[in-house]
């Protein structure tokens, strides 16, 4: 890289303001209403300029980037005018061009509007320091094998021209000085738009405009925050819905739309080069991500969905339902009170239709789906590793990660951080933070305040249970029926209203606990001031996914870990702060109430979340355009017409990721409780696929384009997740479900061979003498002395009285060896399968090493063919006078030996 490369984005805007000043001098232009007489060009009137049109009045300058402003004087007018002067001057002096359009020009009258244009001779300089690779050849690498079942996928496929809008060509990061080397039809068409928008916010991040208070002040998102000006934006190519009439457009925003955010084309595949080339490669890469995830929950939903087909089959067949039904077994045995007030005795076959309907997702294909969940993981992240290195190959990423490490520092970091030090490697002087107390102080405070909302969270949830266990016997004298022993309703039992009604307040108080922890989140970010962009999102992102984790499990590790398992017995129940006592499961298990939470803080999730993303953004901008239209007879620009839509921002892409790794959580952590899961997922990410471009495409206003080589700290923590899903689902098999007490009464307690299952809710429920209560509750019906609970220990007329039998110890054993072998199966099995797929396909491998070794032969060619032209040139006074000098200096030598 060149000297200028070299001494980094701090001296950048005084060394090319040098260059603009030895040229002919920037073009500051300013447009009035009907026309202006523009260096260079003739009398040109706006009205003749289409609406669509993303140039300058002059019709051949390409707008690259927007500013918009409102001059109030109301509220720091003149501090903000000086600022934005001040601003635009050093603009100016990096080279960049600007036109200003009047108030008086715009829709609503007020608003300003500087368009940005960057001249080639700026955009070849910043190429360089940015380290853009550019075409130098087409790539003449042969294609891989097409595939032999390509026929059958013709129906997914989109038209060529939309999949590969351009060829595929060898590159190489762009130099100015071998200008010559490169494929340049076009210098207008040379660099696509969204590289210039990157260039021109790259300058713009890091444009002084003033000193308060002693310290540089810089960047246009300081002047956005403070109210400088209103917003920084890059222009959409033409509108949505039909083409724009000027050739010079690319039309790639309407293609886009037609072929990618219409719902109707759910079924196809997506044009990701298409999304890579007009949004950069960052957004590129989450929509190949979001695809392939949602490509692979496909046969994740298969298997769920014959699990559950399985379920419903034999659910009829089930024996313990059959017996908890039965009116001559279930109908006969009286259950304890489930609470100390206002609970009364209860029949077993109050829970008929619960324990049905359990059996739908407590069944052996719990135990197999469990397992394939945890080899299916395996396959997405290996699977996932090998696409993302294809897409880093074929969009020119492979070495993106040094670079960005190194150049791209936060325009933050650079204002606060004054302080330099030599950098080892490169022996260059670089900014450093500057570890002083206070910034320690600021640093445990911003701990304080995670450990605190976290606290809140567990405050909430153990709120949530508190209510869970009070509201029960309201419930149960409201539905009971106290003559019959049987609920009200056969469907809602006090059980499943208690959870339902539970899981819909946890589910409100994630909603705003998640609003609330947003703002803290940054703002403990931005205080710790990351170095680097990537460093920024890696930060927040741990802290906002530690928080979400949190919030949205926390309720269902409850249910699935703790409910039902510190009860206690009749007679001596365990009691939450000496107050409340602890919920039981129903005699079916725990399962059918972490299914009801799932179900409704997954289905909750993904409902409020397409609400928001789709519907609020519609509104928002309807209402905006609504309310700008007093100016009608006036022209409403491209400009104008993307100011009204609404700012993807910094962290848009980071809340998509956010949304979908929470999703993530919930089909692996709990998906043995809940076999639906992942085909819940898949219909969500088909629609969230669709919506997420649409609101993109039309509702949001051009991103600027930026670079990622992978998902970044995403992979890790879905790795993370992976690991600790087969622990969750194996507990959950263990533990929340039925199914090991079923198989040791099966095999070890069962005294009929011809129904082994028959007894079993019989054997699973022990015996308790009502006297023996300190106070009875309820009321005493019938000539009953005692009444059952779910638990293994002694009759009241046995020796240990009340103590744990010794089948309960066989259970635990059992389940204690089922959790060690089930996770060491689907480790071995996972550690197996990575280990068997590479992470990197041979063909890429092999075609990574044969494009650099045939880059690197290209550069060769050139600096051997640029010597022999400058031998050429040289007159034969010139040739005469290096060998007069060389056959001097061999005599000289020969004397001196």
């Amino acid at each position: 890289m060149n000297r200028l490369a070299k001494r980094g984005s701090e001296t950048l805007i005084e060394m090319v303001a040098t260059d603009g000043e030895e040229s002919n001098g920037p073009l500051y232009e300013t447009n009035s209403t009907a026309g202006s007489e523009l260096p260079g060009s003739s009398e040109f009137d706006k009205r003749q300029q289409s609406k669509d049109s993303i140039f300058f009045c002059d019709g051949t300058r390409r707008i690259d980037y927007v500013l918009s402003y409102v001059d109030d004087p109301k509220q720091d007018g003149d501090k903000k005018a000086e600022r934005r002067k001040e601003f635009e001057n050093n603009l100016l002096k990096s080279g960049l061009e600007l036109e200003t359009e009047d108030k008086k020009d715009s829709e609503d009258g007020r608003t300003y509007f500087i368009k940005i244009h960057a001249p080639w001779e700026v955009l070849t300089t910043y190429a360089e320091v940015l380290n853009i690779k550019m075409p130098i050849r087409e790539n003449d690498i042969p294609a891989a094998m097409e595939n032999p079942f390509e026929c059958m996928f013709g129906l997914f496929r989109l038209p060529k021209e939309v999949m590969n809008p351009e060829p595929d060509y060898f590159t190489a990061p762009f130099s100015k000085q071998r200008q010559e080397l490169f494929f340049i039809e076009d210098e207008n068409t040379f660099f696509s738009p969204s590289v210039r928008n990157r260039i021109v916010y790259y300058i713009l991040s890091r444009c002084p405009y003033g000193t308060e208070e002693g310290k540089k002040k810089f960047g246009i998102k300081r002047l956005l925050s403070n109210g400088t000006y209103t917003a920084a934006y890059p222009l959409h190519d033409c509108q949505y819905w039909k083409k724009s009439k000027d050739q010079n457009c690319g039309n790639e925003r309407y293609t886009l739309y037609t072929q990618w955010a219409r719902f109707l084309r759910f079924y196809k595949e997506q044009p990701l080069d298409l999304i890579r080339r007009y949004y950069g490669e960052r957004i590129g890469i989450y929509f190949a991500w979001l695809g392939f995830y949602t490509e692979m929950l496909f046969f994740a939903a298969v298997v769920g969905l014959i699990c559950f087909i399985y379920g419903l089959i034999t659910m009829t067949g089930n024996m313990s339902s059959i017996e908890i039904c039965d009116e001559f077994i279930g109908g006969e045995i009286i259950m304890c009170p489930l609470c100390d007030k206002n609970c009364e005795y209860w029949k077993l076959n109050s829970t008929c239709e619960a324990s049905r309907y359990s059996h739908l997702f407590d069944n052996v294909a719990t135990l197999f789906f469990a397992i394939f969940m945890g080899i299916w993981v395996t396959l997405f992240l290996e699977l996932w590793k090998r696409r993302q290195a294809r897409l880093e190959y074929e969009w020119d990423l492979v070495d993106f990660e040094e670079e960005q490490q190194q150049l791209q520092l936060r325009p933050e970091y650079e204002a606060k951080c004054t302080q330099k030090k030599k950098n080892p490697v490169t022996q260059e002087l670089e900014l450093e933070r500057k570890w002083t107390l206070d910034f320690y102080g600021k640093l445990f405070l911003c701990w304080m305040a995670i450990l605190f909302w976290i606290s809140l969270i567990i405050a909430s949830m153990i709120a949530v249970i508190v209510y869970r266990l009070s509201v029960y016997a309201a419930f149960a004298s409201l539905m009971e029926d106290t003559e019959t022993l049987q609920p009200i309703s056969s469907l809602l039992t006090p059980q499943l209203a208690t959870s339902v009604t539970a899981s819909c307040l946890n589910f409100v108080i994630i909603m705003i606990l998640n609003f609330l922890y947003e703002k803290i989140a940054v703002w403990i970010t931005d205080m710790e001031i990351p170095r680097t962009h990537l460093e920024y999102e890696n930060r927040l992102t741990m802290k906002m996914f530690l928080f979400q984790f949190v919030n949205y499990y926390s309720s269902c590790f409850y249910v699935a870990f703790f409910k039902g398992k510190f009860v206690g017995y009749p007679g001596a129940y365990t009691y939450m702060f000496n107050k409340w006592r602890n919920e039981e499961c129903d005699p079916a298990g725990c399962l059918i109430e972490l299914t009801t939470q799932l179900t409704i803080i997954m289905a909750g999730k993904q409902i409020w979340g397409n609400i928001q993303e789709a519907i609020l953004p519609w509104v928002w901008n309807w209402w905006r355009r609504r309310r700008a239209r007093t100016n009608s007879e006036k022209l409403y620009s491209r400009w104008e017409q993307d100011h009204a839509l609404q700012c993807f921002g910094a962290l848009g892409l980071f809340y998509e990721y956010l949304e979908m790794v929470i999703q993530f959580g919930f089909i692996t952590l709990f998906v043995a409780s809940f076999p639906l899961a992942p085909l819940l997922a898949l219909m969500n990410n088909i629609l969230e696929i669709r919506v997420d471009s649409w609101k993109l495409t039309t509702q949001y206003r051009r991103p600027v384009a930026a670079k990622a080589h992978s998902i970044g700290v995403w992979q890790e923590i879905l790795n993370g997740m992976a690991v600790l899903s087969v622990v969750t689902n194996a507990f959950i098999v263990a533990f929340t479900s039925d199914m090991i007490p079923r198989l040791v009464y099966y095999y070890a307690y069962s005294t009929d061979q011809n129904s082994p299952m028959s007894g079993y809710i019989n054997n699973s429920l022990s015996v308790f003498l009502i006297s023996d209560f300190p106070k009875e509750p309820g009321a005493s019906l019938g000539a009953f002395t005692t009444c059952r609970y779910r638990d293994y220990r002694y009759p009241p007329d046995h020796e240990k009285k009340y103590l744990h039998t010794m089948q309960f110890w066989h259970i635990l054993a059992a389940k204690m060896a089922f959790i060690i072998i089930m996770e060491h199966i689907v480790f071995i099995v996972k550690f197996f399968v990575a280990w068997m797929i590479p992470d990197v396909p041979a063909e890429v491998r092999a075609r990574i090493k044969r494009e650099k070794f045939l880059t690197i032969q290209i550069l060769h060619e050139y600096e051997l063919n640029k010597l022999k032209e400058n031998l050429c040139n040289r007159t034969d006074y010139q040739v005469e006078k290096e060998v007069i000098a060389t056959e001097g200096k061999r005599e000289l030598a020969q004397v001196m030996g």
